[in-house]
């Protein structure tokens, strides 16, 4: 029952205020939330023009200030450009893994070397050696080695093309043309150059496997650059078995022609080596015609191997089949007569990249801080090299040297007789006088 001084329309009156005053709460509450959140957020992305001026916002402070980010290029895959963009000017050299040619961008008038490469084995897929040759190059960049510009294709799908910089000369061409070897400060730099460019692949756990003369360009500024990465490949790890057909059998280390199959970087110690001696000599020094001539020559050159000298020698495959001396313990060592002008420092050098034994051989690092690199004469400064003609530009190379090996068996040796090989050691020591030479 209603109670008789109850006023029915103040309460509804002041009970719908009440109401109104909540809500008006409620709503200033939301709305100071919705504020603060939009605070938090960052600022909207500038709006693009359509063109149109009516479309046109304008900008806001925090628009203006909104930082910009740095984009680097991190490459894309894109097709290979086509041979037609060059010219070619002239065949080069035919070697065992492409052929080499000098040609002329069409666009720039650039001059560089096309590499094809050979697909002897296609049905083997694409070639490993030019898979490693491009792989190597691409991250091998130093002052003394090639560099890889890019790859073309060509109308045959199957057609591989390498664009490398050119250079007007490679070692073994030029000592055929040249009338006198080079200068002892010449030797030197040209030494230290080649031993800078292999010390850098062998940090970079990378072994060449085939350093020879004609694989060493050189251009008229006297700056040398290591090419034809064909048989390099990367360190394997140890006691990995791996191939002996490996270096030019002029350049090839004696563990090798004695069918070693697990070998270091000191392989290329020991062409390099081969390579020292050719720049003293003006021309390749142990020019043996097979395996079982070259073993002679190095060993009538380096002296016999021992187990005192080289442990393990006698467990190589090939050397069960070695006839030596019987007196080969007091057999003459490294012929020095050899090379009549070089200094006890350079025979030093010499001797010990020549080491029969590879743990014997030095390493890069410990060439370049050899004493012969401080005696006089200093190495000549490569901006004072003599210029050449090219040979490269036009004319094929005259005189014929063995190839790199290529895939196959590795002959083996049988029956070796080596009882007479220092029959003319002595008519050799003799010498032929007292010389004199400017260095």
């Amino acid at each position: 029952m209603a109670s008789r001084w109850a006023n029915d329309e103040v309460d509804k009156a002041e009970e719908l205020r009440r109401k109104r005053e909540k809500e008006e709460k409620k709503r200033l509450k939301l709305q100071k939330q919705q504020e603060a959140e939009e605070a938090a957020r960052p600022a909207k992305r500038r709006r693009l023009s359509t063109g149109d001026e009516n479309d046109q916002v304008p900008q806001t402070q925090e628009q203006e200030s909104e930082r910009k980010l740095l984009r680097f290029d991190g490459g894309s895959w894109g097709p290979c450009r086509h041979t037609s963009n060059f010219e070619t000017l002239n065949h080069i050299e035919e070697g065992s893994y492409g052929w080499v040619s000098r040609a002329r961008e069409v666009s720039t008038s650039e001059v560089v070397a096309l590499k094809k490469v050979k697909m002897d084995y296609n049905q083997d897929g694409f070639p490993i050696t030019a898979l490693r040759e491009i792989s190597i190059l691409q991250k091998a960049r130093h002052i003394n080695i090639v560099d890889l510009k890019e790859i073309l294709s060509g109308d045959d799908p199957q057609e591989c093309v390498l664009v490398m910089e050119f250079l007007e000369h490679d070692l073994k061409t030029l000592q055929e043309d040249m009338s006198e070897p080079f200068m002892a400060s010449e030797v030197k730099t040209l030494l230290r150059q080649l031993v800078g460019a292999v010390g850098f692949l062998h940090d970079n756990y990378i072994m060449h496997r085939d350093l020879k003369t004609s694989n060493i360009l050189l251009n008229n500024r006297g700056q040398l650059k290591l090419a034809d990465f064909g048989m390099a490949r990367y360190i394997p790890p140890s006691n990995a078995p791996l191939t002996q057909l490996v270096v030019t059998l002029w350049y090839r280390a004696p563990e090798l022609l004695l069918g070693t199959t697990t070998y270091g970087t000191e392989v290329d110690m020991w062409s390099i080596g081969c390579i020292f001696a050719e720049l003293l000599a003006k021309e390749p020094v142990l020019q043996g015609k097979n395996e079982v001539d070259e073993l002679s020559l190095i060993f009538s050159l380096c002296g016999l191997p021992s187990e005192k000298s080289w442990p393990g020698f006698y467990r190589l495959p090939n050397a069960k089949s070695l006839k030596m001396p019987r007196d080969h313990r007091n057999a003459p060592g490294f012929n020095r007569a050899k090379f009549p002008f070089l200094t006890a420092a350079g025979v030093d050098l010499l001797f010990s990249l020549l080491s029969l034994n590879p743990e014997h051989r030095p390493t890069s690092k410990e060439v370049l801080g050899h004493s012969y690199f401080k005696e006089q004469p200093k190495p000549k400064p490569s901006e004072m090299f003599p210029t050449f003609p090219s040979k490269a530009g036009q004319e094929r190379r005259r005189k014929k040297s063995p190839h790199a090996p290529k895939r196959g068996e590795a002959p083996g040796l049988k029956n070796v007789d080596f009882s007479s090989i220092f029959a003319t050691r002595e008519a050799e020591e003799k010498g032929a006088g007292f010389q004199l030479k400017m260095a």
